[in-house]
Formats: C-alpha cells, structure tokens, sequence
C-alpha cells in the first residue's frame, strides 16, 4: 500500500522547470514528478553571492532540501561561478561536466577551472553525448559535450532540408563549444536545453540531419544567441519548438536579430523573456506580461519563469513577476 502510495504521489506531480534570473547567466532548476531535482549551471559569482542566493531561496520554495544532480553547461564565469557559494547553502549530490576546460591555460580560465574543481570534489561525473543522466520519472540524453554531438538521431531525427545553402561559420575554439547540452523527454514533451553551443556545433547537431528531432520547449542557446554567436536557423526552425524561453540579461544575449530568428519559427506558441531586451527595439520584445524583469541593475527584482508539465502534455508556463500564465498542449 505503501509503494502504491507513492506512485500515486508521483503521478499526480507535475514536471516542473524554473528559469532563475542571474542577470545574463544561467541557471535552470528541473524538479522531476518524483521530487528528484536538476539544476543546471550556476550564474555568476560575487554580487554579495546574489546568484547563489537566487537558487537556492527557488530550490527551497519548490520544496526541496538539496539538489540531487547539477550540471555544469561549460567553464565560463557566468555559468559556473555561483558553484562555490551555492553549495554552502544547499546540499548538491552530483555533478556532471563535459571534462577538462578547453581555457585553462589562460589565466581566468585557469582560474575558473581550479574553483570548479576545489569545490565540485569528488563528486563529479564526465558525461560524453549519447549518456544519460539519471533523473527518476524523466529521460534525459545528452546530446552535445566537449566539442562533440550525438552520432545517431534520437526523438524521431529527420533529414534536415534547411541546411541546404545553410550560413556556415568558423570552428569555435572556446568553452562555448563545449556545451553539454541535452534533450529532456517527458511522455510527448520535450525540453532542450544546449547551453551556450556555438553555430558550428549547432550546424553538427542539426544537419545534414536533425539530430534530435522536434521539441516542446526549447531554451534559446547562448542567452538568446549573442550576437550572432549562436542560432543557427537551420537547426532552430527544424526544431519547431512551440515556446522558447530567453534566459537573457537586460543588454545580454538577446538582440532584434535573435528575436527575429525565433519569431520566425514555424508554429511557434509562445516566447518567453528573462529580461526586457534594452538594446531590442519595441518590435523585437516579447509582450511585456511574458517578461519577467523588465528593469535592470539595482532595480532588477530577480523574478523567475517557470514551466508546469503533467503527465498528459499539457504544460502552463508563468511569469512570477506578474503571475501572467500561458497553457500549452505538446504535439
């Protein structure tokens, strides 16, 4: 009765995905249907730990007492640099990474990767792409590490029309290409989150072949495609993705160009903000209720996005700022 109990629990839970305002960084909280919990990445450092802080008051309110699994996208400051302040506050299980940082024979990437390693311990696990990561209720595959992308298609790949003429740009040699990213898979949804993948990594990932297929929600790369960096159209619209969520910083990520790339996805639903893009031009923002901080700086109140899944693909996606919500249904 016991066992029954719980599976009931469990079922009656839904998948939940906390989009964590660090101004510019990232940081994304997954609490699986069974209580099981993913963050990934870890914001900025410094700021009075303010990114840190952040997390850990969103992982206390989604009810949890420690983060089972945490992964680290790639070894920029942005993306790894709350690690050490975060785990004095909140327990955290494990850790997966991509390996080595390509940067650390550079003096901040040296010194990114020696605080990474002093405070990840013994705790870490170097994932490579076609791994799982264990998360109990969902499956999670990772699909782009260290430079390299899955070999064979998953979620129903197809052969990607769009690359035909497709821009191609130069090999990126930063941590950037390094990305771990993954696909999430929840009955018919689907979340993919790829960090901060470069255009030629994404060209690899999307073509000749899509390799991972069609998703329900997919978070813009690289904060929204920086410039250019990121967003390769080629592997963004073969997505299809019904809603995207931005996780930009005010004059971070996010440009008129990057809106444009995802407005013009087909069938899109829905586009959420971070921030209000203060370099973006009025065309080029969201509706304001699907923004969740439209100030900056001192005046920026940390508000988070968050995403609700049940079991039979229907999802609601809410604005804490202004409780603004939207509900989807996957494909």
């Amino acid at each position: 009765m016991a066992g029954a109990a719980i599976l009931l629990t469990a079922q009656s839970r839904t998948l939940d995905i906390y989009w964590i305002d660090v101004e510019g960084g990232a940081a994304t909280l997954i609490v699986a249907p069974s209580g099981e919990s993913l963050l990934v990445d870890t914001g900025f450092p410094g700021n009075d730990d303010r990114d840190a802080k952040r997390i850990a008051a969103t992982a206390v309110a989604a009810g949890l007492t420690r983060i089972d699994n945490l992964v680290i996208t790639h070894f920029h400051g942005d993306h790894v640099g709350g690690l050490a302040a975060l785990s004095k506050m909140i327990p955290i299980r494990k850790i997966y990474d991509h390996g080595e940082s390509i940067e650390k024979s550079q003096e901040k990437g040296a010194t990114l990767w020696q605080d990474y390693l002093a405070a990840a311990g013994n705790r870490r696990t170097v994932v490579k792409p076609g791994n799982k990561i264990p998360l109990a209720g969902v499956d999670i595959t990772v699909v782009s590490a260290n430079g390299e992308v899955i070999s064979q298609p998953i979620n129903h790949g197809f052969v990607n029309k769009l690359c035909d003429g497709a821009e191609r740009k130069p090999t990126d040699n930063t941590e950037n290409s390094r990305s771990t990213g993954f696909l999430l898979t929840y009955g018919k949804f689907t979340f993919l989150d790829v960090g901060d993948l470069t255009w030629d990594r994404e060209l690899m990932l999307g073509c000749p072949v899509n390799k991972v297929g069609e998703v329900t929600l997919l978070q813009a790369t690289h904060h929204g495609f920086s410039n250019g960096q990121s967003g390769a159209p080629a592997l963004i619209w073969s997505l299809k993705p019904q809603v995207v969520v931005v996780n930009n910083g005010a004059r971070k990520g996010f440009s008129n160009g990057g809106y444009e790339t995802l407005a013009k996805i087909p069938g899109v639903e829905g586009i959420w903000q971070g921030h209000k893009g203060a370099m973006n031009d009025a065309d080029h923002n969201t509706s304001e209720d699907m923004i969740a901080n439209l100030e900056e700086g001192a005046a920026d109140k940390g508000n988070t996005i968050k995403a609700s899944v049940s079991s039979d693909g229907k999802f609601m996606v809410t604005n804490n700022r202004n409780k603004f919500s939207k509900t989807y249904t996957a494909r």
